[in-house]
């Protein structure tokens, strides 16, 4: 994806309709900050642990709570739905499956599809490694090389070819 907002990232697409389009968050941009560096009320200190995320270029001057959750059968979910009642109880239970993202990735109705055409994406089925906040940076790599020898060289590449 030669998108700037979208280069090596990895996102997860939490809803998806025909008709209405598509919505997710990119998993792999930690901002390297806390709740408490971007917000101005008070909040508890489990809140204010919580790691914010780039979530996407969409609707930037908000900040969404949500908690991603892992089911042997179900694989990988977003629950983008976190209301601020649960936050400060979700950040005291389990701190690596809640994370803030500024902002969110969409899609209108079709554009997903058409990109989907155009081979712009890799589709890949999520696994555990995207709740290990850790391996958050690396994982876009880390995908790519699982795919076979020209993903990994894909991986490899420069941003600009002619720095090669």
């Amino acid at each position: 994806m030669l998108d700037p907002n979208f280069r090596r990232s990895v996102l997860l697409i939490s809803s998806h309709d025909e008709t209405d389009g598509a919505i997710g968050l990119i998993l792999n941009r930690p901002l390297d900050k806390r709740v408490s560096e971007l917000v101005t009320d008070p909040t508890s200190e489990a809140l204010a642990e919580v790691p914010v995320f780039l979530g996407g270029p969409v609707g930037t001057n908000q900040l969404i709570f949500a908690t991603l959750d892992w089911d042997r059968e179900s694989g990988l979910s977003l629950n983008a739905h976190v209301n601020l009642d649960q936050v400060d109880q979700l950040a005291e239970e389990d701190r690596s499956a809640l994370r803030a993202f500024v902002g969110y990735a969409g899609w209108t109705a079709g554009q997903l599809e058409d990109e989907l055409r155009q081979n712009a994406w890799v589709v890949q089925k999520p696994d555990r490694t995207a709740l290990t906040p850790e391996r958050l940076p690396r994982l876009w790599f880390e995908i790519m090389r699982s795919l076979g020898p020209w993903f990994k060289l894909l991986s490899a590449a420069p941003d600009d070819p002619s720095l090669n």
